[in-house]
């Protein structure tokens, strides 16, 4: 009492049960998906921080607004209504819906990239970089060196080098960059944030060349709070105008609204030149569904619609990054190395300095992600040679810089005793690092095998 503190913003009103397998069922499980968790049934699972993508849970308003869902094929109210939050909060001309961000991407990308095209980001994610690849382009990451130092504490880790942009785009040429993108937060480097500045910074020089600038918009809403909570002048500045000002600097944006629209599925594209939205419109129209719905149904465009404006809600992201701080401040405290600074959706665990010397070929972020669901029923992602490992053009394999482990965490679902029982399944698999085996693939090819490979157990040497 008398100081102040951190408190929940809302209260549970529906739960729903979970079950902690035996550890020997968990090896079965796990034996049985091919090493892979991604084909675990998720009642195989006791805490799933698999992704935060459409694993939230909903608020009543937005359970609601559901009920008010108009499920007319054009230009249903509900499609009105999502509009209109759309264009409060991101303020582009032209707005269509898709059933998720990577279908966004899809539009977009197979309307406006040919072979031999490059598509620079601070970081691509994986759909965003097998879109792009499977459209003739090549993705090329810019973000700056610090994102790569796991340990380094630069408040704006997700930036772009703007340098480096420049170089890119005066190598590549006038005719080979259709746009430039960027990525809040930046999810492939640790959640990490990107700075209005460095928006600004990396605007000036799109438009300089006369290329727009798209924003990977999935998580704007916790990109708000950091640039609130770190960069100069912001710190009274509400959340929803911190919005607004950085996607005033941008000509288009492909959005999730798995993620900070608080949904369980839906997608947002919108962008500001016409002659490119009559391209995106027949695709959207070829490959979703007409522009008022995109794939969703009616009651899906109200829930998102609620859910933006409820992801800028201050308390609910003070919760939100808080959660997230709590879980990694857990980690460190059981000496389990992460990125840091602790970024927005997720914790990510260093599996790099968990299995130092590790073969990368052996997969050691595959190897702790493993181990955690065997040691506690804990279900993560790697985020490492699996998920990012690629041929050069002589056909050796680059290997990222990067070999992590993702907890994502999922809005408004989990509590602190689940939070506890990870922390101590990933001490548990730190104590046991000299026992961890690696793994090669038997099973899956491509930029997207991670979702489907099946992996065998390697001898430990």
């Amino acid at each position: 009492m008398g100081r102040e503190a951190p408190f929940k913003p809302y209260r549970i009103k529906v739960v729903e049960p979970v079950t902690l397998l035996s550890a020997a069922e968990r090896r079965e499980r796990l034996d049985a998906a091919g090493h892979n968790v991604f084909n675990l049934h998720s009642s195989d699972v006791y805490v799933d921080l698999l992704t935060d993508s459409g694993t939230g849970a909903l608020s009543q308003e937005q359970w609601a607004a559901m009920m008010r869902g108009d499920e007319s094929y054009a230009g249903s109210r509900s499609y009105q209504r999502f509009r209109a939050a759309v264009d409060d909060i991101f303020g582009f001309r032209y707005v269509l819906p898709t059933h998720q961000g990577r279908a966004a991407e899809n539009v977009l990308f197979s309307a406006s990239i040919r072979p031999g095209h490059i598509v620079p980001s601070n970081m691509h994610f994986d759909t965003t970089r097998a879109n792009i690849l499977a459209n003739g382009g090549r993705p090329v990451d810019c973000v700056i060196a610090e994102a790569y130092d796991a340990r380094s504490e630069h408040p704006f880790k997700g930036n772009m080098d703007v340098a480096k942009l420049e170089q890119v785009l005066e190598d590549a040429g006038p005719t080979r960059v259709p746009f430039v993108m960027i990525t809040v937060t930046n999810n492939s480097g640790g959640g990490q944030p990107v700075s209005i500045e460095n928006v600004r910074a990396v605007s000036q020089v799109a438009h300089a060349r006369g290329l727009p600038l798209f924003i990977d918009a999935c998580r704007y809403a916790e990109n708000a709070f950091f640039i609130r909570e770190r960069e100069p002048g912001y710190s009274d500045v509400a959340p929803i105008e911190i919005a607004r000002e950085m996607f005033s600097l941008a000509d288009g944006m492909t959005m999730s609204a798995k993620k900070d629209g608080l949904a369980n599925i839906g997608g947002v594209l919108a962008l500001n030149d016409a002659a490119l939205y009559e391209r995106v419109r027949e695709r959207l129209i070829l490959m979703e569904g007409f522009t008022s719905y995109g794939g969703l149904a009616g009651r899906d465009l109200d829930c998102i619609a609620v859910g933006l404006y409820e992801a800028l809600d201050l308390a609910y992201l003070a919760d939100r990054i808080g959660e997230t701080r709590a879980l990694g401040s857990g980690l460190k405290a059981r000496g389990v190395p992460i990125l840091e600074p602790i970024g927005g959706h997720a914790v990510y665990i260093d599996a790099a300095r968990i299995l130092p010397g590790f073969p990368q070929e052996r997969f050691p972020a595959l190897a702790v992600t493993n181990a955690l669901y065997l040691e506690g029923g804990v279900r993560a992602v790697e985020i490492g040679s699996v998920m990012f490992a690629h041929p050069d053009e002589s056909g050796r394999t680059v290997y990222p810089k990067l070999e992590l482990v993702r907890l994502a965490i999922p809005r408004r679902v989990y509590m602190r005793d689940h939070f506890d029982a990870v922390c101590e399944a990933a001490e548990r698999v730190c104590a046991a690092r000299d026992h961890l085996a690696g793994y090669r693939i038997v099973e899956g090819t491509g930029p997207l095998r991670h979702f489907t490979a099946r992996f065998e157990p390697l001898a430990n040497p």
